[in-house]
């Protein structure tokens, strides 16, 4: 499904789907920041108050902890937002005639690609 960290292929190597209905933009981040990053807030914030840590300290806990935290999950995320929208057949509301235009338009040009 990916090509590298978060780059989707073009196409699943197995079943040859094409993933060009697949626009998860900002998704992965927003889902990250709300299921991972504010709960983690609030347990550093309960660590600096609990064990008065100094601000030096939490730092050095608090960014590597919010990095890897938030970081990590995107992949799957993202996975499972192309797999949500393949499954709902979503599409953005009213885009449907400019999709199809747009899908029309790549197709012509890689047909006048593999003729030259």
């Amino acid at each position: 499904m990916f090509t590298s960290w978060l780059k989707m292929s073009e196409t699943c190597t197995v079943c040859k789907l094409d993933y060009s209905f697949a626009s998860p933009d900002d998704g992965p981040a927003f889902f990250s920041l709300c299921f991972v990053a504010f709960p983690l807030m609030f347990l550093v914030v309960w660590i600096h108050v609990t064990f008065e840590t100094s601000v030096t300290v939490m730092l050095l806990i608090a960014a590597p902890l919010m990095a890897f935290g938030c970081v990590l999950p995107l992949r799957p995320i993202k996975g499972w937002l192309v797999a949500s929208q393949y499954v709902n057949r979503s599409v953005e509301a009213g885009t449907e005639k400019l999709w199809a235009q747009m899908k029309e338009r790549e197709k012509a040009t890689e047909h006048e690609t593999e003729k030259k």
